[in-house]
């Protein structure tokens, strides 16, 4: 039973009740009720009065920022280092292009400096400095540079990158640096040091040397053994980054603001240094040959690879390996702590506002 309404007592409701009740339904389906109304009223009136700027491009974050210094600190870093480490890269080479039978010069590491300084003198050692030096300023900023790009981008909301990322970031690097400054690099030194083996060498110095490749081969001379380059130096940088990475990221425990000491970065570099030769000196070995001046006699890089294996056994492709531990090992150490002290130089006095 419907209970009494005390509205309709009214004798203007009772009178006008059904004209009231169509008006309602009528209207129901499209005015605002009155709290909508008064929403939109009020939001009419803030838009009003707080009218939206204009749309300007965001400022350079502090991540893309850090690509710069970057390139700039890998620069002066790949300078400092190739100095320091140059003579066992002039060994290690030697060893590597010293074949096997009647032709062949060294007996071992000693041997080979022995044999350098009592024909060229000390400075024998350093044959071949001024272009590596030349490259390893752009290597390096390349290399730093690019891998801060492919980090900045890959990063999660902590700063810290996967597994997985950590080897394509590394790769990445690797891949650019090979293609921009290594390989022409690699190939201008080969031919230096091999053409010290001759009788009668023909490079007077760098200009000279590169002016007489390009004359004699075309561009293509100093870009020989690109694929193995690619194939070296990107193995390389994915093992070494992702090592040093990892390790870093252990010592601080999840606190990215806690900093590493120097020396204990030059002992995770040590340690990414010594993983990338055991992981990829059979690669060197191919890339040495295929940009040495005897580099014609190989069809490619696969035919390259067979003759060696066919001609002077499995063991050929870990020849200079001992030279290049060392020699790495110092190399990696010495550049992750000289581009680590010139990153905190710059976040310290290059300011991102």
């Amino acid at each position: 039973m419907d209970r009494p309404n005390r509205t309709f007592d009214s004798p203007f409701y009772r009178e006008n009740a059904s004209k009231m009740l169509a008006m309602e339904k009528s209207n129901s389906s499209f005015l605002p009720s009155q709290k909508s109304l008064k929403g939109i009223i009020a939001v009419e009136a803030m838009t009003s009065l707080h009218t939206p700027p204009a749309f300007t491009p965001p400022a350079p974050t502090m991540p893309a920022r850090r690509s710069y210094r970057g390139i700039i600190a890998g620069g002066i870093t790949g300078g400092i280092e190739i100095c320091i480490t140059f003579p066992t890269e002039y060994v290690k080479t030697q060893l590597q292009l010293d074949e096997k039978g009647a032709q062949k010069r060294y007996k071992g590491i000693f041997d080979c400096v022995r044999v350098t300084v009592k024909e060229r003198g000390v400075l024998g050692l350093y044959r071949g400095l001024s272009v590596l030096l030349y490259g390893s300023i752009p290597k390096s900023a390349v290399r730093f540079g690019s891998f801060e790009e492919f980090k900045k981008r890959n990063v999660d909301a902590s700063g810290n990158l996967s597994t997985s990322k950590k080897l394509l970031c590394g790769l990445g690097a690797g891949v650019c640096e090979a293609i921009f400054a290594v390989t022409p690099m690699e190939t201008v030194k080969v031919k230096f040091i091999n053409d010290q083996r001759s009788a009668n060498p023909q490079f007077r110095g760098f200009f000279h040397g590169v002016g007489t490749i390009v004359k004699q081969q075309g561009i293509r001379g100093v870009y020989q053994g690109l694929t193995p380059t690619i194939m070296k130096q990107g193995s390389n940088q994915a093992i070494r980054f992702y090592v040093v990475e990892s390790l870093k990221e252990y010592y601080r425990g999840g606190d990215n603001t806690k900093p590493i000491p120097k020396l204990l970065v030059g002992c995770f570099g040590a340690v990414a240094g010594a993983a990338s030769v055991f992981g990829n000196t059979p690669l060197d070995v191919v890339k040495t040959r295929m940009q040495g001046l005897e580099a014609a006699k190989y069809k490619n890089t696969v035919d390259c690879a067979v003759k060696i294996m066919k001609n002077e056994g499995p063991r050929a492709f870990y020849k200079g390996t001992l030279p290049r531990l060392s020699r790495v090992c110092l190399d990696v150490a010495i550049t992750f702590m000289i581009y680590d002290s010139f990153m905190e130089l710059f976040n310290k006095h290059w300011k991102t506002e």
